[in-house]
C-alpha cells in the first residue's frame, strides 16, 4: 500500500505550523493506523471508508487509551486525509463527518511557592553540573518557557545586561523579561561552568551536557526528577510544572492575562484563562486576612 507518509511528514515540516514533537506524534499515529488497515486486508489508501476510521477509533477506546490520546489520533488521521485529498491521492475524505471525543480539561498541576523555592535550592553550586542545573531551573520558572524552548536556546538568545531572553519557535520570536535571581544564575553558569564543560568552542547551545553537546529533553527530565526526590516533594512534578506554576503565580499576584499570554506564547487567550481557577483560594486568603469581620 502506498501511504504517502514520507511526503505527508515532509509537508508538515515544510509548512512550519507544527512542532517537531507534534510531527513525530502525527507520523507515529498514522503508521499505527496504516498497520490496522493492513490487518483488515485493505490494500489501498484510496479504498478506506468512514467505517474503517470509526472502527479504529472504537478499538483505541476499547483498549483504554486516554481521551486526550484518542482525540490527538483523530486529529492526526483527519490531517493526513486532508493532505491526501488536496494532493489528489484520494477523491473523498472519510473523516469529513468525524468528530473528536470531548476532552475534559483538567486544571494544570501547580506547585506552591514553598515547593518551587525548595526545588530551586537543590542544585549545589560546588560543581559545573549543579551550576548549570540551577541556571536551567531558575530560567524555566522565571520565564515560563516550554522545555523544548529552554533546551533550544542559544547563547545569543540571552541578553544579560537588559535582562531578557529571545525565545524562538515555529510561530515566531518573543521577548521575555528575566528576573534578577535567574540572571545571576545564568551569569555564573556562563562565566564558569559552560566554558569548562565545552568540548567544541563553536557550540552555540546555551545549555550543554557533560559531553559538551546540547542537552536533551530526556536529560532535563532526569534533572527535574533528581531534585524532586532530593527535595522530598510529593506528587508528580514534571518540567511543565514550573511553566504552569510561573503562570499561576503571576496571575495570583495581579498580572493581567494578556501579559501572561504573551510571555507564555499562547496563541489563544483561552489557554491562559485556565490559570484563573487558582485565583479563588488566593481571594479567600486575602478576604480572611483583610476583612474586619472575616
Amino acid at each position: 500500500m502506498n501511504t504517502y507518509i514520507g511526503e505527508y511528514t515532509d509537508f508538515m515540516k515544510n509548512t512550519g505550523h507544527k512542532s517537531a514533537n507534534t510531527i513525530e506524534s502525527y507520523r507515529r499515529d498514522i503508521e499505527q493506523y496504516i498497520t490496522y488497515l493492513n490487518e483488515l486486508g485493505i490494500s489501498s489508501i484510496q479504498n478506506t471508508t468512514e467505517t474503517n476510521v470509526l472502527s479504529y477509533i472504537i478499538l483505541l477506546q476499547k483498549k483504554g487509551r486516554a481521551t486526550s490520546t484518542v482525540s490527538r489520533v483523530v486529529a492526526s488521521i483527519r490531517s493526513y486525509y486532508l493532505y491526501l485529498l488536496r494532493n489528489g491521492q484520494i477523491k473523498s475524505d472519510p473523516t469529513s463527518s468525524l468528530s473528536s471525543p470531548k476532552v475534559n480539561r483538567k486544571p494544570p498541576q501547580i506547585m506552591s511557592g514553598e515547593e518551587v523555592t525548595l526545588l530551586l535550592e537543590q542544585p549545589k553550586l560546588s560543581d559545573n553540573k549543579g551550576i548549570r542545573d540551577k541556571a536551567m531551573l531558575e530560567l524555566l520558572y522565571a520565564t515560563g518557557i516550554r522545555v523544548s524552548e529552554l533546551i533550544g536556546l542559544d547563547v545569543a538568545d540571552i541578553n544579560l545586561s537588559l535582562c531578557y531572553i529571545r525565545c524562538s519557535n515555529n510561530k515566531g520570536d518573543r521577548i521575555i523579561p528575566v528576573g534578577n535571581k535567574a540572571i545571576d544564575a545564568l551569569k555564573l553558569y556562563l562565566d564558569k561552568a559552560r566554558n569548562e564543560m565545552l568540548s567544541d568552542k563553536t557550540e552555540t547551545a546555551l545549555f550543554i551536557n557533560r559531553m559538551g553537546a546540547r542537552i536533551s529533553r530526556q536529560g532535563f527530565w532526569k534533572i527535574i526528577k533528581k531534585y524532586q526526590e532530593s527535595a522530598g516533594i510529593e506528587g508528580d512534578i514534571t518540567p511543565h510544572s514550573l511553566r504552569h506554576s510561573f503562570a499561576a503565580h503571576l496571575i495570583r499576584n495581579g498580572a493581567d492575562l494578556e501579559s501572561v499570554k504573551s510571555m507564555m506564547g499562547h496563541s489563544d487567550i483561552s489557554s491562559t484563562q485556565i490559570y484563573t481557577c487558582f485565583l479563588d483560594d488566593n481571594i479567600k486568603r486575602v478576604y480572611e486576612r483583610t476583612h474586619p469581620r472575616a
